[in-house]
């Protein structure tokens, strides 16, 4: 049975060497994924691929079959940074996910479609009618919103008579929770921000940070905090389809994404109700309405 859902990977958050980072594409060329968006989003200081890497990867995937889409930093702090998400966005091959409200803006202003990623906070069905009349044309829902929030804004949108705005909804992988002007890593490495020798490079799927019990609480990525434990409802493809979702967006912590992506793909075409993909301790609060940290099912 020909597979509905898309399966999409996320931007990688985490700060690989250049030679892992190509590696890893490669075989992502060869995958089960439909769609996959490059870039650096957590740090304009891991600069082990420059964009000129990202537009060489962006057409290796291509070339096998994939959409490719660059996405930007989140947290601008510097007028260099908002250079750089201003270098992404004229790209001129490939579309552009913008991660903070400084691209939304500079791609509105010269004309460009272009998606929005988890960190830009879209709540409401008129707040992404307001994006969607200066050129959004895909939206990610925010990884802290319940699937009966994500129906109250479908159901909306319809009302509003759009119908041809795409959503995405971040299904598998550590949860980017926060980010800040601090670096975190850098920190407990005793360093200070400016002069961070690059530590978060020591760290490939960051550093986990424990409560006093012991319980899996966040994990930490440089300037950016994650949750401690992997979120995962791929189970409910289905649940998603009905209401119109079009895509599942899976996020990369290790290669065992890809035979997650696998799976997956193979469930949905096989129509699999039961399927949950399940193996290392996760959390599924959030798109049930509960606390984010929580397994509810």
């Amino acid at each position: 049975m020909e597979k509905t859902m898309q399966i999409t990977l996320g931007p990688l958050l985490f700060f690989w060497p250049k030679n892992e980072v190509i590696s890893f594409y490669e075989k992502v060329a060869e995958s089960s994924i439909d769609r996959v968006y490059l870039g650096e989003v957590v740090c304009s200081k891991r600069r082990e691929l420059k964009l000129g890497d990202w537009l060489t990867i962006a057409k290796l995937l291509q070339a096998k079959g994939k959409e490719a889409i660059l996405s930007t930093l989140t947290l601008i702090e510097a007028e260099s940074e908002l250079a750089q998400v201003s270098k992404v966005c004229e790209n001129g091959d490939f579309s552009v996910e913008a991660n903070d409200m400084a691209a939304v803006h500079y791609l509105s202003k010269v004309g460009i479609p272009f998606i929005t990623g988890p960190s830009v906070n879209l709540y409401s069905a008129e707040a992404l009618q307001v994006l969607h009349r200066t050129g959004l044309k895909r939206w990610v829902l925010p990884v802290e919103l319940s699937f009966d929030h994500l129906k109250m804004i479908m159901n909306r949108l319809k009302e509003l008579g759009i119908h041809d705005l795409e959503t995405e909804v971040f299904s598998y992988g550590y949860l980017p929770l926060a980010y800040s002007a601090r670096c975190f890593t850098a920190r407990t490495h005793e360093l200070s921000k400016d002069s961070c020798e690059f530590s978060c490079i020591k760290s490939s799927a960051g550093i986990p940070l424990a409560t006093q019990e012991g319980d899996a609480l966040f994990t930490i990525n440089g300037i950016q905090t994650l949750s401690g434990s992997c979120h995962n409802i791929m189970d409910q493809w289905q649940a998603m389809e009905s209401i119109g979702v079009k895509a599942m967006r899976l996020s990369g912590h290790s290669e065992d994404v890809l035979k997650t992506a696998k799976d997956l793909a193979l469930a949905i075409g096989a129509m699999e109700k039961g399927y949950s993909g399940k193996g290392e301790l996760e959390c599924n609060g959030y798109w049930l309405g509960k606390e984010g940290i929580k397994k509810a099912y």
